[in-house]
């Protein structure tokens, strides 16, 4: 096949779009939690007041809308959720290109 470029693991970063690394940690954290929400068998409504957000907000969420959301916020809804969440920072594999991952 022609013209068909192997791709990268990130979808975002095939599709050239700006910092995709966040965009993939972004997208992890949001379907962890929209899994967590239904595991605990919560209406959008009881997810949302457990958050401290509106509804609108968490079906935007859990459809992947997540334009509206910082990676630190999706990080506290974690929290919210009863989840210890851990950071770790360490030197890059490669030199001049960090890299952010999302493991649960």
């Amino acid at each position: 096949m022609t013209g068909v470029a192997a791709s990268s693991g990130n979808v975002f970063a095939d599709l050239g779009i700006d910092q995709p690394e966040v965009h993939l940690a972004k997208g992890s954290i949001a379907a962890r939690i929209a899994r967590l929400i239904h595991e605990r068998e919560l209406t959008q409504a009881q997810a949302a007041e457990l958050l401290g957000i509106e509804q609108p907000k968490i079906s935007a969420l859990v459809r992947g809308r997540l334009s509206g959301f910082t990676l630190d916020r999706l990080l506290r809804f974690l929290t919210d959720l009863d989840c210890d969440v851990e950071i770790t920072v360490r030197p890059a594999k490669r030199k001049g290109h960090g890299h952010i991952a999302v493991a649960s």
